[in-house]
């Protein structure tokens, strides 16, 4: 089998291979770029595999007048700049000690090694500069089918790296045949290693979850998740069961994974994920209107149409009643409406906090109006 695409025939990246093959190393694509190729899926990242080991990647990329950088040289990997564009390029490889979060290698230049040491059949694929697929442990099938399948023994790869937990969900989410369940081996492998997840960092788990809830409809995995009692490990108090409906809900809109966190809940999540302040405050916002009584055309007022519809809907998920009808005019109606009162109406009667306080009294008042109490009804 073959793969093509523009990203492959592209002259920046082909002289990055020509820079390997007229030196008598191979260059063979490798993982995500050739999985995304034979899926006809854009393929975003470049990783190139190679017999030649990290130093001489360096001598001949400064033949070849390309920048190099050494961004993971101890494990193998240099980043090649050719035209603007990065291109990861790493020697073959194989595991000598792993902790379950950093692992210590040695290269070698058989490709089944190299091979061997990664996480699912899926990414276990390389391909010549012209497009010959090389499929070293029968990784091609499952791309097929959408089998999210580890290399080898579910239990050691998850031990050589806890966050293989994480990304298996992940990719079923994203390559998964939705019509079929998950891995049945990989999925006891990742219940019964529960315990390591304890041992990543926050940062990393919130950039595992993020992608997850990025795919068109993670529902399936998440549940899968919560059923192995992993879900409630990462976020204490989370429940997945709205998620199908919020992402129905959606329709064709394109996925907002905050969204999907804050339907499916937890105990400080923003800590737990690592969230940035600015993400903190949009989840905190969200689950607030998505738990007050206030009208659509109040929660439009605050959040605005778009963040408005995700609270309202988020909202009712999860009390099991209907989206409002028309909810999306009250949500612009809100949204462009201007409270009537402004703090010069009540000067220079009233100064300071009592003037604060007034103009907050005026507001609610305003607001359990559903936005129609008129100025003179507000200050009467």
């Amino acid at each position: 089998m073959r793969i093509s695409g523009p990203w492959m025939a592209r002259a920046e990246t082909q002289a990055v291979c020509a820079m390997l093959t007229e030196a008598g190393h191979r260059a063979l694509f490798v993982g995500g770029c050739v999985r995304n190729a034979l899926l006809h899926r854009p393929v975003a990242d470049v990783d190139i595999a190679t017999d030649a080991p990290p130093e001489t990647v360096l001598v001949l990329a400064e033949r070849a007048h390309l920048r190099a950088v050494p961004t993971g040289i101890e494990h193998g990997t240099v980043t090649i700049v050719s035209g603007g564009i990065p291109h990861e390029v790493t020697t073959f490889r194989r595991d000598v000690e792993t902790d379950g979060r950093h692992a210590t290698v040695a290269f070698t230049a058989e490709v089944a090694e190299d091979a061997a040491r990664r996480d699912f059949t899926m990414n276990a694929l390389y391909a010549t500069p012209d497009g010959n697929v090389i499929d070293p442990l029968g990784g091609l099938p499952d791309v097929v089918a959408g089998r999210v399948r580890f290399v080898g023994d579910a239990t050691t790869r998850i031990a050589e790296d806890y966050l293989r937990i994480l990304r298996f969900f992940r990719f079923h989410a994203w390559y998964g045949d939705p019509d079929q369940g998950l891995d049945a081996d990989g999925l006891a492998a990742c219940a019964e290693a529960a315990d390591g997840l304890d041992t990543l960092s926050r940062e990393r788990v919130g950039a595992e979850m993020r992608k997850l809830l990025l795919a068109a409809d993670p529902a399936p995995a998440v549940a899968a998740m919560a059923q192995a009692g992993l879900l409630a490990r990462l976020l204490p108090g989370a429940d997945p069961r709205g998620l199908a409906q919020l992402v129905s809900a959606e329709m064709d809109a394109e996925p907002n994974w905050l969204w999907r966190l804050a339907v499916i809940g937890g105990i400080e999540v923003a800590d737990r994920l690592r969230l940035s302040r600015a993400e903190a405050r949009h989840l905190q916002a969200l689950r607030d209107a998505a738990g007050s009584t206030e009208t659509p055309a109040a929660i439009g007022w605050r959040l605005g149409v778009d963040l408005g519809w995700a609270a309202v809907t988020i909202r009712a998920i999860l009390t099991g009643a209907p989206v409002p009808a028309l909810v999306t005019s009250d949500l612009a109606r809100g949204a462009n409406a201007e409270l009537p009162v402004r703090a010069e109406d009540l000067m220079p009667g009233l100064q300071g906090a009592a003037l604060g306080a007034r103009l907050k009294a005026i507001e609610a008042l305003w607001l359990a109006s559903d936005l129609r109490k008129t100025k003179s009804e507000l200050l009467g």
